[in-house]
């Protein structure tokens, strides 16, 4: 196997064990399995090694299953970020400089934050007619519905 082909097949790999992993399927077989212990354990009269057993099978898939959940989030993480940083670009008047604002650092995001609730703040109470340039946010685009019922 080559070394362009192996990220591939791993990344292959991955994506079909977390699409199993979510199945009902995978949520029967486990279910199945942990019924199958339970049925041992008088046979067994409890012992460590049955409760071993689980302990350590579960302790495992427990561990792979971070990763999996870890990478599945991040690829989901960036295909949204890519959809809205096309839906910023291609809407006319949007503020293109939020465009990849997740790779500012966090307390650059916590003063937009500040900057865009300021800026709400002040919309809010100036609402004699006037129109603004500025974006509006989403609260008060929800409150001013409320409003026109």
């Amino acid at each position: 196997m080559s070394s362009n082909e192996n990220p591939k097949f791993i990344e292959n790999l991955t994506h079909q064990s977390v699409k199993w992993t979510s199945s009902s399927w995978a949520f029967v077989i486990v279910f199945g399995f942990t019924l199958i212990w339970l049925a041992f354990g008088p046979f067994l009269k409890f012992s460590i090694g049955w409760q071993l057993t689980m302990n350590t099978v579960s302790s495992t898939i427990t561990f792979l299953m971070v990763f999996l959940l870890q990478r599945s989030q991040n690829k989901d993480s960036l295909a949204m970020q890519i959809k809205l940083n096309e839906v910023i670009a291609s809407l006319k008047g949007a503020n293109n400089h939020l465009i990849n604002i997740e790779n500012l650092s966090e307390a650059e995001i916590v003063a937009l934050q500040k900057r865009y609730q300021t800026l709400a703040t002040h919309l809010h109470d100036n609402q004699e007619g006037v129109v603004s340039t500025e974006k509006i946010s989403a609260e008060e685009i929800v409150q001013e519905l409320e409003n026109l019922e």
